[in-house]
């Protein structure tokens, strides 16, 4: 993968956090620079697509588990008898 350089201002006790955790986990300031920066883009990502597709018609309170693993397999089931399923 390749990397393009840029320069952030950084809150020193942030730095030294950093600083802490790279020489316990055996791996560069930098690295853990990277996997905060990664962390930050995926967490202000715009999806295309909603993360889940299906709802559910429910009673307007929290369902027991019973109640979930039921409506699950009901749908299940629906999906399958209509042939619109795919394999898992």
């Amino acid at each position: 993968m390749s990397m393009k350089r840029t320069n952030v201002y950084a809150d020193p006790e942030d730095l030294a956090i950093i600083k802490e955790a790279a020489k316990r986990r055996g791996i560069s300031e930098a690295e853990i620079i990277r996997q905060g920066i990664h962390l930050a883009a995926m967490a202000n990502r715009v999806w295309d697509e909603p993360l889940f597709s299906r709802t559910f018609e429910g009673p307007g309170r929290t369902p027991a588990k019973d109640e979930v693993r039921d409506a699950v397999a009901d749908a299940v089931r629906r999906e399958a008898d209509s042939g619109s399923g795919t394999a898992a």
